[in-house]
């Protein structure tokens, strides 16, 4: 059962949630991007992209390698594929299709399945740089980390974006940027997320740590299975995308009274719930046989579990 300060910020979420209305035309309650999907990978960006879309998105693009995106094709007519990243192809041009993109959407993910090598990470990149020129919701994931670990001046300042790193992945960026407090603690969580200046952090472990090192940190300490598979963390991605763009969306509205600084703070306090509730449900139901496509079952629910009536919101 969920705590009574759980419950309170949960409401403040709600705020950020567009209602449903007759009079919405076909984008308005979301549109999201995800930068991912190379040679190897083609899982990742299809849950995230997924995830996006089930929680309550109208629309989710996929931007990757084109041989990814043949593939990610045969996993659902959902997804709109961008086989934008092609190798060897002029950086310049690259650029001008994903700007073209940026304005067409509300948040972008970058990372989900988008490799580590040298063509793949310059896309990430020139991602990174498009969305900041458009002032775009950015969430930055998997190997859009293994980048900004490498090059952590492209994220810091940005305060539309919300970086999720696990374990390991925090670990590399407390190196990279000379953190000294003790990894596991909420000052090394404090402490990176001062050194960035702006991006929010949403730091996966046993209880999730939000901080944008200046207001408070929030705890996300929600039951979730027990079964680490992969493709979790894309769920959670595609979700986190989605809450962005809705506080992009009640923005534009002039709807709610959350100030904008907040807003990255309790998207990812939405969307990690989420993804817990749904490891919950899907580990109850698969146990050891789970896999990242039973969570995929339960965002819907998951919804209605923490925010009711689907067309219910401010």
């Amino acid at each position: 059962m969920a705590s009574n300060t759980s419950r309170s910020i949960l409401n403040e979420v709600r705020q950020l949630i567009p209602p449903l209305s007759g009079e919405l035309h076909k984008g308005q309650a979301g549109r999201v991007a995800v930068v991912g999907g190379c040679l190897d990978y083609t899982g990742a960006p299809y849950f995230s992209a997924m995830s996006s879309m089930k929680l309550g998105s109208d629309m989710s693009h996929n931007i990757c390698e084109p041989s990814a995106g043949n593939v990610i094709k045969t996993y659902s007519p959902d997804c709109i594929v961008h086989g934008a990243l092609k190798y060897g192809r002029d950086p310049n041009e690259i650029r001008k299709e994903i700007s073209g993109l940026c304005d067409r959407i509300h948040a972008l993910v970058v990372g989900p399945g988008l490799g580590r090598d040298d063509h793949m990470q310059m896309c990430g990149k020139i991602s990174i740089e498009c969305a900041k020129e458009k002032s775009l919701w950015l969430v930055v994931d998997a190997d859009g980390l293994w980048l900004l670990q490498n090059e952590p001046e492209l994220i810091k300042g940005y305060r539309k974006a919300v970086l999720t790193p696990n374990v390991v992945e925090f670990g590399r960026l407390c190196e990279k940027l000379s953190i000294k407090e003790d990894k596991g603690s909420d000052a090394a969580v404090q402490a990176v997320a001062k050194a960035l200046d702006g991006p929010t952090l949403l730091v996966k472990g046993k209880a999730d740590r939000i901080s944008n090192g200046k207001d408070e940190m929030l705890y996300v300490e929600e039951q979730g299975g027990l079964k680490r598979c992969g493709g979790q963390g894309d769920v959670l991605s595609g979700s986190l995308a989605t809450f962005l763009a809705w506080t992009q969306v009640t923005q534009e509205d002039k709807k709610g009274s959350i100030p904008e600084a907040r807003r990255p703070l309790l998207a990812a306090y939405g969307a990690a719930s989420v993804t817990r509730f749904c490891s919950k449900e899907a580990f109850k139901r698969a146990g050891r046989a789970m896999l990242a496509h039973d969570l995929l079952e339960e965002v819907g629910k998951a919804y209605t579990h923490y925010f009711g009536d689907p067309q219910a919101a401010l």
